[in-house]
This record gives C-alpha cells, sequence and structure tokens, in this order.
C-alpha cells in the first residue's frame, strides 16, 4: 500500500481501468456522441460544477438527464475497503493494448483532458473492444482506500461502438517527477479552452501505468453528470508519482474537482 496518503474526510454519499469525473470525460467516459461528455456536451444543455448550488449534491435537480447522480444504485466513485474486497477471483478478463501516440489537450472546464488523436489504444475486456477516447486528472482523489485520499487520480476512458464504457483509475501520490507527463505538463491550459492543445510529443501510455498490474474491479458510474451507470471500473492498487510541483501546477488550475464518495451498497469489489 502506498507510502503516501493524504486523510481527507470521507463524504458521504464513483472510479478508477477509472478507471472518471470521469470527466467530460468524452461522456467521462466518452460515450456515444449523443449522450457524450460528462461535461462538454452536459455542460452546453445545464451548467454544473463541484460547489454551490451546482455542485454534486445538487447534480441529480439541475436536469432530468442526471437522474441517476440521485437516484443511481450503481454510482462512483466508492470507498475501497480492504477488508470487504473479495480476493483471487476474476470480474473482469482485462488486456492492454496501449502504445506512445499522440493527444491533444483541453482544459473543459471541470479538469484538463487530453484527448486522443489515435485509434490503436485499446482494452479487451471478456474479448470485446474498448477503445481509448481520452484520459483526465481529479484532485484529490475520488475514491478512496481504507478512508484515504491520494494526492491526485487518473482517468483513462474508453469505450466500445456501442457506447459501453471502461474506466483504468490509477492513483497519483507525491515522489518523483513523472517524466511520462512532462511534455503534457508543459502545456497545462490554465484557462478553459475552444480549442485543443496540440502535444508536441507522443505520449507513452504504458509507462503512465503501475509496474503492479493488480486492480479493484467493480461495476460503478461517470463520476460527473450524467452519472450514467454500467461502466466497468478497473482501479490500481498500485499508484503512481508525481513531483509536488507538478501537484501544485495541477492545483494552481483545478483543486478539489472530485466527487464525494458514493454508498457502495450492496456491489462487490474484486481484487485480481
Amino acid at each position: 500500500m502506498p507510502a503516501k496518503l493524504l486523510a481527507y474526510p470521507v463524504f458521504a454519499a464513483l472510479i478508477g481501468f477509472t478507471i472518471g469525473g470521469c470527466q467530460e470525460q468524452t461522456r467521462e467516459t466518452g460515450a456515444p456522441e449523443e449522450e457524450q461528455n460528462d461535461s462538454e456536451r452536459n455542460e452546453e444543455a445545464v451548467e454544473w460544477s463541484y460547489e454551490g448550488g451546482t455542485g454534486p449534491d445538487h447534480w441529480g435537480e439541475l436536469d432530468d438527464a442526471y437522474a441517476a447522480c440521485a437516484n443511481g444504485k450503481e454510482q462512483s466513485p466508492v470507498n475501497i475497503d480492504s477488508a470487504q474486497v473479495e480476493e483471487d477471483e476474476e470480474k473482469y478478463d482485462v488486456e492492454v493494448n496501449y502504445q506512445s501516440s499522440s493527444f491533444s489537450l483541453a482544459n473543459n472546464g471541470h479538469s484538463i483532458q487530453a484527448n486522443s488523436a489515435a485509434s490503436e489504444n485499446h482494452l479487451v475486456i471478456n474479448d470485446e473492444e474498448y477503445e481509448l477516447a481520452q484520459f483526465h486528472f481529479h484532485q484529490p482523489s475520488e475514491h478512496l482506500v481504507n478512508e484515504q485520499r491520494y494526492e491526485m487520480e487518473l482517468h483513462l476512458v474508453h469505450e466500445t461502438e456501442n457506447g459501453d464504457a471502461a474506466v483504468l483509475g490509477v492513483m497519483i501520490e507525491e515522489g518523483e517527477e513523472n517524466n511520462t507527463l512532462s511534455d503534457l505538463w508543459d502545456q497545462l491550459p490554465s484557462e478553459e479552452t475552444e480549442e485543443d492543445v496540440n502535444i508536441e510529443e507522443p505520449v507513452d501510455l504504458q509507462a503512465l501505468l503501475p509496474e503492479d498490474q493488480t486492480t479493484f474491479q467493480y461495476e460503478g458510474s461517470l463520476t460527473t453528470p450524467p452519472c450514467t451507470e454500467e461502466v466497468k471500473w478497473m482501479l490500481f492498487e498500485e499508484p503512481i508519482e508525481m513531483s509536488e510541483d507538478q501537484i501544485q501546477d495541477f492545483k494552481k488550475i483545478y483543486h478539489e474537482n472530485h466527487r464525494p464518495e458514493q454508498s457502495l451498497e450492496d456491489r462487490e469489489i474484486i481484487k485480481n
């Protein structure tokens, strides 16, 4: 378990293979065009935020399309309680196919999101292919591990041709500089963007993942409106590191862009 966890109060009540806000996430999750975007498209319809009258406590009231945010029974993020995790069982048979690829950056008003410019990165889950649509960040982490939060959380959002979603979630703790993200971090857009910023150097996605491939797997939702459910979540147990400066650079743009913990209800979490 990670050396550095930040202890935050646990909010009463949705990751991350977060992976999740999922945010803006083409849906959070890069969903079909018509229901896409946990933020971009939904933002056009009804504005939402992480505080005040348009914050998480009110998402379900803002629009009928967001009803799951208030009434859903499989919402994300959740607390991963190691005492309740079922081990040595395989919920999802997952194959990760990542390579260095081009991305463009957007500040969508809720997070920094890297949009995929290629189609070669995908997951195969139980023989079904999920293409990577985008990845984005939350500060602090949305998921908790034994009631504690990490400094940040990375969500890699995938979808099938039919719009089914799967998120890889990676916890981030303070440590060494993350060289894989350095070029991207040099171009973080501090203000909401109308057009994406092209990243000159490709991002080595495989290098973003922890060496230990153990994940916590469960059925959840997008972590931003419309909070769509039936999302496959796979959260890596081992965190990755980012430097204090990198974390602070993100916090200057987005601080506390996370949804509070949601009730696990009767769902099970499998450690694979």
